[in-house]
């Protein structure tokens, strides 16, 4: 629920901080900034190792900034964010975070396809968070 059609209720965080900087060590492939909403410049961090190393040092001051960003760009819910985007990054080959959100066709088709031959995993890398928000809306109704 949002805080601000509810005022006593505290809003539900989208994205962690913390987890933003445990994907940040691992900055240079793009993921914390796939991760809070930034697929181009995730996809650019993942060709260039995070711009030579330099934008990924960069992003250790950024990460706060990102998370607000993205907090309010997308829409709590009954889909956990961070959850999700652990389930694609270890187990998206397979799926699994497809089936989490309730899309169990596409779900056992990557399951049987590798994520779609890899090209499914990557595009959900570019619109998970928008995948989510779109989910989490259409259940508030």
């Amino acid at each position: 629920m949002n805080a601000s059609v509810n005022p006593g209720v505290a809003q539900r965080q989208t994205h962690s901080t913390l987890i933003g900087y445990i994907l940040w060590i691992f900055g240079f492939t793009g993921s914390h900034r796939f991760y809070f909403g930034k697929p181009v410049s995730g996809t650019v961090y993942f060709f260039t190792l995070g711009l030579l190393g330099i934008g990924w040092l960069i992003d250790l001051l950024l990460i706060p900034g990102m998370e607000r960003d993205a907090e309010k760009r997308y829409t709590a819910g009954e889909i956990d964010y961070t959850l999700t985007w652990i389930l694609l990054t270890f187990l998206g080959v397979f799926g699994v975070h497809r089936m989490y959100m309730g899309k169990w066709l596409t779900g056992l088709l990557y399951l049987v396809s590798i994520g779609l031959f890899g090209v499914g995993y990557l595009y959900d890398y570019w619109t998970l968070n928008e995948q989510i928000t779109v989910l989490n809306k259409s259940r508030h109704l």
